[in-house]
């Protein structure tokens, strides 16, 4: 799948004046000059995601850890936050205390400085609990968790678009603190993960022939007038459809909204009936036509 960044981009600087007009300036000869000079500020914008700080090819996709796996500093890091999690687990009546709950380090680049993980107790078909939950590294920022379901409904409207889950985003991207920029493809899987999902999207390439197997749109950054920017990227491991993914932040890097659609998926299918070339003799079919499967 073919990764790499569309930007429709335009940006618009505005220039203020920086004092009222001054008196005309000499001349290099010594003469008054006819002209009045008005000196200019050029603002810049401050952009969420800078230019050519995302969708590396290829990508790197968020992983998700079993305990033994974890770094033993990792696994201490949790310890040290479960009490934390129990208490903010309470309040949603998510009933940490009752039953077999198991959990998964999700590993997201974008969020270095936090441990994220997902905890799940699955009671059978129909009867399952789950939520996310962020432990900071360090001392700044606290324990947040993310409800998802609880035995087998949402808590309140659907984790992936639901007010609570963009409040503990916009928390943790806060509690970063970046230095440079952070890749904005990252960004937006991490925000899927702590929503539920195992997200994946497929590697891109230039070659004709992969793109001959798309099973969607590219991953792409719209950058708007004002500053502001959508990522949308497409889940091809959700199911049983894949899922569309669109988020939209403001110029200061906050999200606002996020929206979560099926998509349809759409395979390659051989051409099946015989081609004729220009003198009406059949010849062998070397293409694919791509055709929507329901």
């Amino acid at each position: 799948m073919n990764l790499r960044s569309a930007f429709p981009l335009i940006l618009a600087a505005s220039l203020v004046a920086a004092s009222p007009t001054l008196p005309a300036q000499p001349a290099q000869d010594g003469t008054a000059s006819p002209y009045k000079v008005k000196p200019i500020i050029v603002k810049t914008r401050t952009l969420p995601f800078p230019l050519g700080s995302g969708a590396r090819v290829p990508v790197i996709q968020v992983e998700f850890r079993s305990p033994d796996q974890m770094s033993q500093k990792d696994r201490d890091v949790e310890a040290d936050g479960e009490s934390s999690i129990r208490e903010r687990v309470g309040f949603n009546g998510l009933e940490f205390n009752d039953g077999k709950w198991s959990y998964q380090q999700i590993v997201c680049s974008a969020f270095p400085n936090h441990i994220l993980l997902k905890f799940t107790r699955n009671n059978g078909k129909g009867d399952e609990s789950v939520f996310t939950a962020s432990i900071p590294r360090m001392s700044e920022g606290r324990v947040r968790i993310i409800p998802i379901l609880r035995r087998g409904y949402s808590l309140f409207s659907p984790a992936p678009v639901n007010s609570l889950t963009i409040s503990v985003f916009n928390h943790i991207r806060a509690e970063e603190q970046s230095q440079g920029p952070v890749d904005w493809l990252a960004t937006g899987m991490c925000y899927a993960a702590l929503a539920g999902a195992h997200p994946k999207v497929e590697p891109g390439s230039d070659s004709t022939e992969a793109l001959k197997f798309l099973s969607g749109q590219p991953a792409s950054l719209e950058i708007s007038v004002e500053g502001g920017a959508v990522i949308t990227f497409l889940d091809v491991a959700a199911t049983p459809k894949p899922m569309e993914w669109s988020m939209t932040f403001n110029n200061k890097g906050r999200l606002l909204k996020a929206v979560h659609t099926s998509a349809p998926w759409i395979l390659p299918t051989p051409v099946s009936q015989a081609l004729i070339d220009m003198k009406g003799t059949p010849v062998t079919p070397t293409l694919l036509e791509v055709n929507g499967r329901p």
